[in-house]
């Protein structure tokens, strides 16, 4: 299904995950591992939009978290930008991590004791941005996300809708190339959800990044460029 940003879609592998595989054990009790993963390849193309969809349990958290770097595979490479991530030193993936990749999760992880402007921040001073220059990237992407008049309220004062629009600012304040979002509106009403989807294509089409998007909802997934559907450790064909 079409959606989103064709456009600049110029077969540039951004991402390319060969051949992945993930067990886990259990516990003791267990003699035998769990294989979650079966063999997964996936490419993901400059300004793609890719949602994976799939029961509960079927895997695509974990390969989501592969492909962003948080999980490494039982088996198996990620590339990007056709470097080895698992050649990578912990102080490189750091690196990675913090400027190429955005995360949004299902639920938002903002700092407490911060306003919504400082939560937006927090990713560019880890980067050494000068305070300045990551107050005023903040700023504008609050007013991105129609957030402005909520820029020094701490989450305990905003909406689960509006909380998540910030992790979404927060995830974009360094510019990423690639956006990994977990089941991004799972905690949220069809308004709100609506409203967050709209973002992702904005910034998609405005800014050519990259989205892959697990999710439960249909409506949204219709949306990307690819569905891709998981189904016992492997993509599977409708």
């Amino acid at each position: 299904s079409i959606g989103g940003n064709t456009m600049g879609v110029e077969n540039i592998p951004l991402l390319h995950a060969e051949n992945i595989y993930k067990e886990f054990s259990p516990d003791a009790t267990q003699k035998k591992n769990i294989r979650v993963l079966k063999g997964i390849n996936f490419t993901l193309y400059e300004g793609e939009i890719v949602s994976i969809v799939g029961a509960s349990g079927s895997g695509k958290s974990t390969f989501l978290h592969i492909l962003g770097t948080l999980d490494t595979p039982s088996a198996g490479n990620v590339y990007y930008k056709n470097r080895n991530v698992q050649s990578m030193r912990d102080d490189e993936l750091m690196k990675l991590r913090n400027r190429e990749i955005g995360f949004v999760f299902q639920f938002h992880h903002l700092l407490p004791e911060f306003t919504a402007l400082e939560n937006i921040m927090l990713p560019s001073m880890v980067a050494g941005e000068q305070m300045k220059r990551a107050k005023q990237r903040a700023t504008e992407l609050l007013c991105e996300v129609g957030l402005e008049e909520r820029m020094f309220h701490t989450p305990n004062e905003l909406s689960g809708g509006e909380q998540q629009r910030v992790a979404i600012a927060r995830a974009l304040v360094n510019e990423p190339h690639i956006v990994f979002a977990d089941e991004p509106t799972g905690n949220l009403d069809s308004e709100n959800s609506e409203q967050l989807q709209e973002l992702f294509l904005k910034f998609n089409k405005e800014r050519n990044q990259a989205f892959v998007i697990v999710t439960h909802s249909e409506l949204f997934a219709e949306k990307s460029n690819r569905i891709l559907r998981i189904a016992d450790g492997n993509f599977v064909t409708p």
